[in-house]
C-alpha cells in the first residue's frame, strides 16, 4: 500500500514511537517508499537537532507544493469551509497519486476528502 504521511506520523517518529518506526521499516523493506509533503515537513521541522525526524525522512519521498497546486488547494479549502493549507495539500497529493493518508487527524482529512470527486483512503495512527 502506498502511503502519504501526515504531520502526526512525523511527530510520532520524532518522539521515537516504536509502532510508527516498525511500520515505516516494514514499508522500506518491502521496497515501498512512503511519501509526505513539503508543507508537512515545514509544519513539523523546528530544529536541526530533531535527529529522529531527519533520520525518518531519509526513507521518505517529499512531494513539493507547486504553483499549479495553489489554486486547487485554495478551491478545496473554499469548498470545505476550512483554512488548513497543509492538510488540503496533503489531500490533493493523496488524490492525485491514489495514496492512503496516515494521519493523527482523520476527521479533518476525511472532511476535506469528502469534497473530492472520489474520497481518498484515510487511516488513523
Amino acid at each position: 500500500m502506498s502511503v502519504l504521511y501526515g504531520a502526526g506520523v512525523l511527530v510520532a517518529a520524532e518522539r521515537n514511537d516504536r509502532r510508527i518506526w516498525a511500520d515505516h521499516r516494514i514499508r522500506l523493506e518491502l521496497g515501498i517508499e512512503p511519501l509526505t509533503t513539503a508543507p508537512v515537513v515545514a509544519q513539523v521541522s523546528r530544529s536541526t537537532r530533531q535527529v529522529q525526524l531527519r533520520r525518518f525522512l531519509r526513507g521518505c519521498g517529499v512531494a513539493a507544493f507547486s504553483a499549479e497546486q495553489s489554486h486547487e488547494v485554495g478551491a478545496l479549502l473554499a469548498d470545505a469551509g476550512t483554512a488548513d493549507v497543509v492538510d488540503a495539500h496533503l489531500v490533493i497529493v493523496a488524490d492525485r497519486d491514489a495514496l492512503t493518508v496516515l494521519t493523527s487527524d482523520p476527521d479533518d482529512i476525511g472532511h476535506l476528502s469528502s469534497y473530492l470527486t472520489r474520497p481518498i483512503a484515510v487511516r488513523p495512527i
